[in-house]
């Protein structure tokens, strides 16, 4: 915490240089951020519930390419790596950390541009992306099954009137070298069109002693972003979206040794092809109301696969083992094609009346797997098919000229078909529901008072292998309660903007991820890692959600956010932790443990400098408490701060920066487990084994608006 107090001296000293210029008017803040992710387009001191914006700006002062270089900018938001990118998302400590054998039932909704992404964070990359949108709590009315924590919403950039375009290349350590590029403008008086186009490349931060090679963790991403918006009237607009995504990453994040050099003789891969779309209409249908509908089709291919050992054949040839070792590689091929419809009606937004609106929403999945394995005789194969049907509603009811009551509604129905190699079926049905009570007060100088009660849903599921218990085979549905307590306004004639939030959240059946470890062969290790899904009784989390921005000063904009979170599991024996004993019937009794990824606190502090009218300064900090990564062992990630700074000079057309992420190098642990050993030299003893975020990255951008 020392550097961070270093860093808001110098913050402070920075600003006060800068207000020593000649311009001392603080500028008002800009106040057109709109959230798109709601039933309405509000803009995001008018939306009543805890929710965080990125803008392009923010992504851009970053150099941010994917998702996971900007989510701790919002509070109480985590994330879960396990594979090339941070692609396991969590809010307020609710939400997956890894995906193995099993399908993938999400907490974390993720749309891009209308197009179900849910499950696949791995390609959430960021070109062209205007904004962010991240949504805290359950969004049962909203979204439905897949948001019991929240909702990441990103939105890209829309076709302009008249022709723009921007091109951007970059450099940096580690091999870095990226360019991405965009032309917009309209193609007729009615028809507008956007193409944007990105490639990021490095050779990544993990070395290989075996092989003499530094590029086992490359980054290989290619984006492809078409956007169409055909507009013949004012009560009538369509947009078409089509998205392409090429992944190739390596994946070799583990090594014995807890270092950034592993031994693997067979690297691993993260790859993803996935091609969407999807279709939106908005009609003006009648000066009361108007209709939306959205379809959007996912088509995704993906393939994980990683050397298990995490050493060489003849490992034990080279060094002293206390146990023979072992060779193995496991590779999941794994299908995803996802389809939505969603329509509905909404009347016309006018203050003071009756406001509402109803809806439908059908979702179709077919999630596949092969799993070649190399202690399987046989390819793993299952077949997991989804179908969810859905009727909502929302009533926004004026009580007096300042109050207002929103009650919504949602009901699901949802059907299963599951079929693998091992002869399994499974055909659960559920009907879930969630919902909505909120009261929302509009102070006399325009702030926003809510009172906010919510309940979510995450559907239940199937364990696909069939080592585990037939009794374990299936978990139930897990439910939630929000209440939540929040305020939004502005003070300083609108120089400084607040959010902030209290919260405090019910679970109920908590799907936990749990595991087993078995001998490969014989009865010792080593061992084979079989994750599953089960219920705990419960779980409860309270907290608290601030961000606030402020002109200090003309030249000087200072943003800061904090992320409070306390969480703990209520009544749960767990039998599969490393310090049970299953064979003996004793558990292991975690009632008031901290729930895995779950910081007790998260915080950003920086500013944005205007050194003249062509130079620019960004300096900021991030930082985050120590948390579980498992609830089935005891390690912790460790406690970090993080540092990143921007110099930048501005051209008319132009912009050319030199930037920092992670200024002091700091080693953050991103993914860890607990419950096993895999190193034949210490004859497989249970230790735990860390893979490790970004090191320091330094970097050179130019950009170009043509």
């Amino acid at each position: 915490m020392k550097n961070t107090l270093f860093l808001s001296g110098l913050l402070l000293s920075v600003s006060a240089a800068a207000t020593a210029q000649s311009d001392p008017v603080a500028e008002p803040l800009d106040d057109r951020i709109v959230v798109t992710a709601d039933f309405r387009q509000s803009a995001l001191f008018d939306l009543g519930t805890s929710a965080t914006v990125l803008d392009a700006e923010t992504l851009r002062q970053r150099s941010a390419s994917h998702l996971e270089h900007v989510l701790n900018l919002a509070p109480n938001v985590n994330f879960a790596s396990g594979a090339s990118r941070g692609r396991f998302f969590q809010i307020r400590g609710i939400g997956s950390r890894s995906q193995f054998v099993e399908p993938m039932n999400a907490s974390v909704g993720l749309l891009v541009d209308g197009i179900d992404m849910t499950g696949l964070g791995g390609g959430a990359t960021t070109l062209d992306i205007e904004q962010v949108e991240i949504l805290r709590g359950p969004q049962g009315t909203l979204f439905g099954a897949n948001a019991l924590a929240g909702m990441i919403n990103m939105v890209s950039g829309s076709p302009t009137g008249a022709f723009s375009s921007r091109a951007e290349a970059s450099a940096g350590n580690f091999g870095l070298r990226a360019f991405q590029g965009m032309v917009s403008g309209p193609a007729s008086d009615t028809l507008g069109y956007r193409l944007a186009y990105a490639s990021q490349r490095s050779d990544g931060f993990q070395d290989n002693g075996f092989l003499g090679t530094d590029d086992v963790q490359n980054i290989d991403e290619q984006t492809l972003r078409t956007k169409l918006r055909w507009q013949p009237g004012d009560d009538l607009r369509v947009d078409l979206t089509g998205l392409y995504l090429d992944v190739d990453n390596g994946y070799d994040g583990f090594s014995l040794d807890n270092t950034r050099t592993t031994f693997s003789d067979e690297p691993g891969h993260d790859r993803q092809e996935t091609r969407a779309g999807s279709v939106r209409l908005s009609w003006r249908a009648h000066r009361l109301f108007s209709i939306e509908a959205l379809v959007s089709h996912t088509d995704a291919d993906l393939e994980y696969g990683y050397d298990e050992d995490w050493s060489f054949e003849g490992f034990c040839d080279v060094f002293d083992c206390a146990a023979p070792g072992y060779s193995s590689f496991d590779n999941y091929i794994r299908g995803d094609r996802n389809t939505t419809l969603d329509v509905r009606a909404l009347s016309s937004a006018e203050p003071g009346r009756l406001g509402w609106l109803v809806g439908a929403y059908s979702r179709a999945q077919q999630q596949t797997l092969r799993r070649e394995y190399t202690f399987q005789a046989e390819d793993f194969l299952f077949d997991h098919d989804t179908d969810s049907r859905a009727l909502y509603g929302q009533l926004d009811i004026p009580l007096t000229g300042r109050l207002k009551l929103i009650a919504g509604l949602r009901h699901e129905q949802r059907k299963v078909d599951y079929v693998d190699s091992d002869g399994a079926a499974f055909r659960p049905n559920e009907d879930m529901w969630g919902g909505k009570m909120a009261l929302e007060y509009r102070t006399p100088g325009g702030g926003l008072w809510y009172a906010l009660a919510s309940r979510g849903y995450k559907a239940g599921g199937v364990n696909s292998d069939s080592a585990i218990p037939d009794d374990r085979r299936e978990f139930a549905t897990e439910t939630l309660w929000n209440y939540e307590l929040g305020l939004k306004t502005r003070w300083l004639d609108n120089r400084v903007g607040l959010q902030a939030a209290v919260f405090f959240q019910d679970r109920d059946d908590v799907q936990t991820e749990q595991a087993l470890v078995k001998p490969i062969e014989g009865e010792n290790c080593p061992c084979q890692f079989i994750e599953y899904k089960a219920n705990a009784t419960a779980g409860s989390s309270y907290g608290l959600e601030a961000e606030l921005d402020w002109r200090i000063h003309g030249s000087v904009q200072a943003f800061a956010s904090l992320g409070l979170l306390n969480s703990q599991f209520d009544d749960f024996l767990n039998f599969s932790h490393v310090d049970a004993n299953p064979g003996t019937g004793e558990a292991f009794d975690m009632d008031g443990r901290e729930l895995p990824q779950a910081p007790g606190y998260m915080f950003g502090i920086g500013a944005v400098f205007h050194l003249s009218d062509r130079w620019y300064m960004r300096l900021e900090a991030e930082g985050k408490d120590a948390y579980f990564f498992s609830s089935r062992h005891e390690v912790r990630s460790d406690a970090y701060e993080l540092f990143h700074a921007r110099l930048g000079y501005r051209g008319p057309s132009w912009d050319l920066a030199l930037w920092v992420r992670n200024v002091t190098d700091e080693e953050v642990k991103v993914r860890g487990f607990g419950g096993f050993g895999n190193d034949p030299r210490k004859g497989y003893a249970v230790e735990p084994y860390f893979q490790f975020g970004e090191p320091r990255l330094i970097g050179v951008s130019a950009s170009y608006v043509f």
